[in-house]
């Protein structure tokens, strides 16, 4: 999956936007596998990708004709609860990938 509007930023600064509310949210697209997480920092409106998500959404629903309404009504109960919530799944990835750092303290005393 691919992370969105996190470019230039640290761990650090990640969790500083997540504590003053920002969080990692996801559209899912009801046709295809592909699936974008998009970084949404604590004064940003979700509606933007909400918008672009629903249009994407209904373009395929309507290819499919027999499951038509149910694609069609899961992108609406996404688009009304503003996406998937993905914090906590993302934030635990970022701190596997790129651990706090903790020095041995013991290496740097003065002998």
């Amino acid at each position: 999956m691919k992370t969105e509007n996190i470019e230039g930023l640290t761990l650090f600064e990640i969790n500083l936007l997540i504590q003053q509310g920002g969080r990692f949210i996801m559209f899912p697209n009801i046709m295809s596998k592909l699936k974008s997480i998009y970084f949404v920092r604590p004064e940003e409106k979700t509606s933007k990708y909400v918008l672009k998500h629903f249009i994407k959404n209904l373009s395929q629903g309507w290819r499919s004709f027999p499951l038509r309404p149910f694609y069609i009504s899961k992108s609406l109960f996404y688009m009304a609860i503003g996406g998937k919530d993905y914090t906590q799944n993302i934030l635990a990835d970022l701190n596997q990938i790129n651990p706090i750092y903790n020095p041995n303290l013991y290496c740097l005393e003065y002998v």
